[in-house]
């Protein structure tokens, strides 16, 4: 695959050391005061999830807060990473210093000023700790360099322009797969700049650098997430019509076997508003998905276990600190909970 490389302005690359987010409740002194927030459906919660663990926020003041990743690979090791799309940036919070801007813009790069959800949406890394970006507006997905620059590893399929890749993870043999529904555009679904008439699961080749189209069954394909021996990729569809979680066995060559169905939230009616988004997998393979009442930990098997409720709906999640510690982004907030358990690569 031809890799295309894009430089942008030095005077917003990498900023975390100097510019401060200007949201009113940014800093580690401004916490909310911590909350009980676990309920427990299974009692195989009680050995992921302490019924006593409460629920801090750490921050909050974002338009919509997406994206979490555990940087553990760099100089300045030890800090989350998240985004806020409408505003076009991602963000840097590490304990004891709270939240700074980290890169702005993050996912738009037009100079026609524009609305919606234009930023970058998931933040994944790759075996060498480099970040790597799903760019709603510029309908791509990139990788950030030591040096800042940007290169470009999907932008079109066949010909045609990503619609607006959403989330994405890395295999251990370097294949990256990623999900790739409409949110980005203005009008969604109908917005008449779409080049493809469906929302399709993707792997691009670490091998050959080969772009291939996985399935393109899911209405709103979103979080996506490999079980601990990568033999299953979930994935989360966030269609309000039919609002579940998927499981696809992963076949020797890469390629997808027939999906089944992990778990329905399309009737949890009795909960709050929020369809399956962002999802991480713990070390048992157990799913954090947040969707519907805050994160739902489900087993293996498709057994709802319990939830972690947050105040707004949540968006994503991701282990960091030795790994026992999610992250989850809510909303316009970032907070964080203990667990018992540790995420599948920690």
């Amino acid at each position: 695959m031809h890799i295309k490389k894009h430089r942008f302005h030095v005077a917003l690359l990498l900023v975390a050391s100097s510019l401060a987010v200007a949201s009113a409740s940014g800093g580690d002194n401004d916490r909310s005061p911590a909350s009980r927030a676990v309920e427990r459906l299974d009692a195989r919660l009680d050995k992921i999830v302490s019924p006593d663990a409460v629920l801090e926020k750490l921050a909050k003041g974002y338009h919509w807060a997406e994206g979490p990743v555990w940087i553990k690979q760099s100089p300045d090791a030890g800090h989350l990473l998240f985004t806020d799309i409408p505003d076009n940036s991602v963000l840097k919070w590490k304990d004891g210093e709270g939240i700074q801007l980290y890169l702005k813009p993050s996912g738009y790069t037009g100079k026609v000023s524009r609305g919606g959800l234009m930023g970058a949406n998931g933040l994944t890394v790759d075996a060498a700790g480099r970040l790597v970006l799903c760019q709603h507006g510029d309908r791509r997905i990139v990788r950030q360099e030591p040096d800042g620059r940007w290169t470009t590893l999907a932008e079109r399929y066949e010909g045609k322009r990503l619609n607006s890749p959403n989330d994405a993870v890395f295999k251990s043999n370097g294949d990256m797969y990623f999900t790739d529904p409409t949110y980005g555009f203005l009008k969604g679904l109908s917005d008449p700049a779409r080049e493809m008439d469906y929302c399709g699961v993707f792997r691009l080749s670490a091998a050959d650098g080969k772009l291939m189209l996985l399935t393109k069954e899911l209405t709103l394909p979103n979080g996506i997430a490999f079980s601990p021996d990568e033999q299953t990729l979930y994935v989360a569809q966030s269609d309000p019509k039919k609002a579940v979680w998927y499981a696809f066995p992963v076949k020797s060559d890469g390629t997808l076997g027939p999906k089944h169905l992990l778990a329905d939230a399309t009737h949890w009616t009795a909960q709050p508003r929020g369809n399956p988004d962002g999802l991480k997998v713990d070390r048992h393979g157990n799913l954090f998905a947040t969707g519907s009442g805050g994160v739902n930990v489900i087993s293996p098997d498709g057994v709802l276990l319990g939830r972690i409720h947050t105040e707004k709906t949540a968006a994503n999640c991701a282990f960091g600190g030795d790994g026992s510690t999610l992250y989850i982004t809510a909303s316009d907030s970032l907070y964080r909970i203990h667990t018992k358990t540790r995420g599948a690569g920690f």
